[in-house]
């Protein structure tokens, strides 16, 4: 089943947003789950990482490290994603999966959502 992301908008600079991502057909809870994003004509990036069950080990990329937090509800098979601090080069379609899944060529993409950061 696809993930479904949303949470997106337009944010003006400094602003704060956060994403939801639903998702299943496999056991969340065991999942390592991240969050990617991508702008067009460039390859989806890694945002941020969370590791499986208590979600207590997390890496972040070094664009959004101290500004964005993930975090996971298992009983919901949900993962979030806080933004904060939001820069104009924050824009980007943002998309959970579980990075065993990609790495596996495994992975069903979903819409994503699009977030905006403009003033």
């Amino acid at each position: 089943v696809h993930p479904v992301e949303s949470g997106g908008g337009l944010v003006q600079p400094g602003g704060s947003l956060r994403l939801s991502c639903v998702a299943s057909g496999f056991p969340f809870s065991s999942y390592f789950m991240s969050w990617y994003r991508q702008t067009p004509g460039k390859e989806r990036e890694l945002v941020a990482t969370i590791s499986s069950e208590s979600g207590i080990i997390t890496d972040y990329a070094d664009s959004v490290n101290g500004r964005f937090t993930i975090s996971r509800d298992n009983g919901k098979n949900t993962v979030y994603l806080q933004m904060n601090s939001l820069k104009p080069e924050d824009t980007a379609v943002y998309y959970c999966n579980a990075p065993r899944l990609v790495r596996g060529n495994l992975a069903l993409w979903g819409q994503g959502t699009l977030v905006t950061v403009s003033s």
